[in-house]
């Protein structure tokens, strides 16, 4: 199911105003690993990240998501949530999660609704090649539910310290 509270219509990044801080976060519905819907606007009166990686279990990937969860503690000290979303399936998120020791939630979108939403869909190059693909990217949302901060070329290794030194200034 897919959503929308904030006023903007369409399903793709082709049609609409790129996503900029200051501005209401999209509202969507997708199911985390285990199955469980989860709703942006459900997390209204929280911080979320929002962060947005290309597949499950792949080097830079598992790096990110390793990172995130080794400075969990210090995001559930700060009352964050952290939301990772992927194209890959429900059962992808739960091996990835499971494998990792993931404590944080991971959402499905295999239909791309919410990573054409946020823009995050676009063109890659690996080894000369060029794709499209998810783009490593990160929203940091207020409890308003607006967009305090976008994170584009994320570092993988550096991503979760550079939120938290964020929301630590933000919070200060």
């Amino acid at each position: 199911m897919w959503y929308y509270r904030s006023g903007r219509r369409g399903a793709s990044a082709t049609n609409m105003e790129p996503l900029e801080p200051n501005t209401e976060a999209p509202d969507f519905t997708l199911p985390d690993q285990d199955g469980r819907e989860h709703s942006l606007f459900d997390y209204r009166g929280q911080w979320v990240l929002l962060y947005f990686y290309p597949k499950d279990d792949t080097p830079g990937c598992t790096k990110e998501a390793c990172s995130i969860r080794d400075a969990f503690p210090h995001f559930e000290s700060l009352n964050i949530k952290v939301l990772g979303v992927s194209a890959d399936s429900v059962e992808s998120h739960k091996r990835f999660a499971e494998k990792y020791h993931l404590p944080f939630t991971l959402l499905a979108d295999p239909h791309k609704k919410a990573i054409n939403h946020y823009g995050v869909w676009g063109k890659k190059s690996f080894m000369g090649r060029e794709y499209e693909g998810t783009l490593r990217s990160s929203f940091l949302i207020d409890p308003t539910g607006t967009i305090e901060k976008i994170y584009v070329d994320v570092k993988p290794e550096k991503h979760a310290e550079e939120v938290l030194q964020d929301l630590q200034r933000l919070e200060g």
